[in-house]
């Protein structure tokens, strides 16, 4: 099933996701032909259990398919559809075969029945028809809400032109809601979140290598390709160093997910995606030099997600804090034990 998943979202992406389609969503938004082929297709609702009307792949089965969606830089929400519906299945709560995403921040207060406060960077918030977020720490809440019946919204993007967006609702009943299971904490979006963008930058990134790569065996200076010269080809030999020490932690990442994102290994995912987010995009721009930047050129879609997302759903410093004050906590005893067993509360 994995294989067939993957090979089917790589050839409908590559006849559909060429650079004026990515070009064309940051200045007129919603692809709705794009959308209704990659929903018909049945991606959305792929990691959510058949009960719940899904397909029920397990995430080291759909690594490969959000890793495309970094790689083709997707203009739609597929990956937090993905993990709306699997979130809503782990509940028990029917997947939506719609448009949603979800919400990692927000501020909403509950009384059992009608919502009030915001919600924050909702990933295509102002064209998904629900969005999904987790109300409440001691006794959490996942609710299914729509964003246009919000009260009020405040519409913005990243540096991608990817949409952004934050909602405030007041008395608003929930479309739908559920008690989180007892093996998911109020951060499991969080969690979530910075599983799916490791696994995008890495997608991007191999995109990047490979254009970075074939530009510079094509750029002649000096009477020969510019990979001839050691200095590019150290600075490429870095990247790819730094490409393959991530893609490991994202792989790490997937297969120890199950019920649950295990702690350790998507904390390790982001920090090294980010890490290598940077070095890769400040070295294919070295590598191309001005035509990197143009809008006819396709390094400059890849490297402003990348930027974008190394910091989405917490950046490596905060990731790395948080690694670095929970080991401390646990004393230098636990140290080994923590990074045999993989297993980190935090």
């Amino acid at each position: 099933m994995k294989e067939i998943f993957e090979s089917t979202l790589e050839k409908l992406l590559a006849d559909q996701v060429t650079l004026d389609l990515v070009k064309a969503s940051e200045e007129q938004g919603w692809m709705e032909p794009l959308w209704d082929l990659l929903q018909s297709s049945g991606f959305s609702l792929a990691a959510a259990p058949e009960e719940s009307g899904g397909t029920g792949l397990g995430w080291e089965e759909l690594n490969g398919v959000i890793e495309l969606c970094g790689r083709f830089c997707l203009p739609l929400p597929l990956p937090e559809s993905i993990l709306s519906n699997w979130l809503l299945g782990a509940c028990g709560l029917q997947g939506l075969n719609c448009a949603v995403s979800f919400a990692a921040e927000n501020s909403l207060q509950w009384d059992g029945k009608l919502l009030s406060g915001s919600v924050r960077q909702v990933p295509w918030g102002r064209y998904v028809d629900k969005l999904v977020t987790v109300v409440g720490s001691e006794s959490p809440v996942v609710v299914v809400l729509e964003p246009n019946s919000a009260a009020s919204s405040s519409l913005s993007t990243n540096l991608a032109g990817e949409s952004r967006d934050d909602f405030i609702f007041e008395n608003y009943l929930p479309i739908d809601s559920s008690a989180l299971p007892s093996n998911l904490d109020s951060q499991v979006l969080l969690k979530g979140g910075a599983m799916l963008r490791s696994a995008q930058i890495i997608g991007a990134l191999e995109e990047l290598l490979r254009v970075s790569a074939e530009y510079g065996n094509e750029r002649v200076q000096f009477g020969k390709p510019i990979t001839k010269f050691q200095v590019v080809q150290h600075q490429l030999a870095v990247v790819a160093e730094n490409v393959a020490a991530a893609r490991v932690s994202v792989q790490a990442a997937f297969e120890e997910s199950g019920s649950a994102f295990p702690t350790l290994q998507l904390m390790a995912a982001k920090i090294c995606t980010s890490d290598a987010a940077s070095v890769g995009a400040s070295t294919a721009h070295a590598v191309h030099g001005a035509i990197g930047f143009t809008q006819e050129y396709s390094l400059h879609p890849l490297t402003r997600r990348l930027w974008s997302w190394r910091s989405e759903y917490g950046s490596a410093t905060y990731w790395s804090k948080l690694l670095g004050k929970s080991i401390c906590e646990m004393g230098s005893e636990a140290l080994w034990p923590t990074i045999t067993s993989g297993d980190l509360n935090v």
